[in-house]
């Protein structure tokens, strides 16, 4: 599957009539197995990047070379559409043209740029959010970076929880008013809050962290929701899975005796190893 082909099963869901539920993926091995059991869409977060390349906390330490390098090696491994958070775009408005382009040559399906102020400012304890100005101009920024027409720049916004309604309600509509393809949009609280984001905007919605009350799938594609993020499980299974068997080695557990290890028979399905030795049969002559 082509770039291309992934960008247009992005936007076939986004222009759909069904909320779908992302996998949170983070390395080659995630998206494998996230595509291997049918997920139409991964979702690559920027917290789970800086876990997975830096091992640190979400406060925008990873670089745009080292995100993008990790969405090449997860493009090279599945062929399934991913959705990026690429932050605040890695700086102003030409930085966040430059995020597009690496993020899609490295294979990104679509990419999200949003309005929060970033790094954290000197001083600052609670989460800023840039001029409704120039999150305008990085949206505009980020349509006029994308060489591929089909890559899809969702703008994005935490304003629901950093000031109020009315400014979500603004900035939406000023991103929408500037082209992007979806809106992102974190911090909404209650169902009378999306439902008046639905009833200002006209395009499709991303919809992270929001409460249990609006987690019922029909509620949320009546509202526009075509994907609704359900966190980064994975990643915190993964760690636990490595803790705790690093703990039993190091107390003395023989290896034959851990639990809960990956099957040879899963092992070989997401190291593509039948493909592998399919090669090394037609390309090196060895037969095994």
């Amino acid at each position: 599957m082509t770039f291309r082909k992934r960008r247009d099963a992005l936007r076939s869901i986004l222009s759909g009539s069904t909320c779908v539920r992302p996998g949170s993926v983070y390395d080659a091995i995630s998206i494998r197995i996230a595509e291997d059991l049918g997920f139409e869409v991964g979702m690559f977060g920027g917290s789970v990047a800086s876990l997975a390349v830096l091992g640190d906390p979400d406060v925008a330490l990873i670089t745009l070379t080292e995100l993008a390098e990790q969405m090449r090696r997860m493009s090279r491994a599945a062929a399934l559409p991913v959705l990026v958070d690429a932050d605040h775009g890695y700086g102003n408005a030409l930085n966040v043209r430059r995020t597009v382009q690496e993020l899609e040559t490295a294979g990104a399906a679509g990419l999200t740029i949003e309005d929060t102020l970033l790094p954290q400012a000197y001083g600052q304890a609670n989460t800023q959010l840039i001029s409704l100005e120039e999150g305008v101009g990085k949206m505009k920024a980020a349509l006029d970076g994308r060489g591929d027409p089909a890559l899809v720049i969702v703008g994005r916004t935490g304003a629901a929880s950093i000031s109020d309604l009315e400014d979500t309600i603004a900035r939406a509509r000023a991103y929408e008013a500037a082209g992007v393809d979806a809106l992102f949009f974190t911090g909404i609280k209650t169902r009378s809050e999306l439902e008046a984001i639905a009833a200002a905007t006209t395009l499709p919605i991303v919809l992270g962290g929001a409460p249990e009350e609006m987690i019922d799938p029909d509620y949320l594609r009546d509202k526009r929701v075509r994907i609704a993020l359900q966190g980064h499980a994975p990643v915190a299974a993964a760690t636990q899975a490595v803790y705790e068997t690093l703990k039993a080695l190091r107390d003395g557990l023989p290896p034959k005796d851990l639990k809960h290890l990956a099957s040879s028979e899963l092992t070989s399905q997401v190291t593509r190893e039948a493909d592998v030795k399919a090669r090394l049969a037609a390309f090196l002559g060895l037969k095994r």
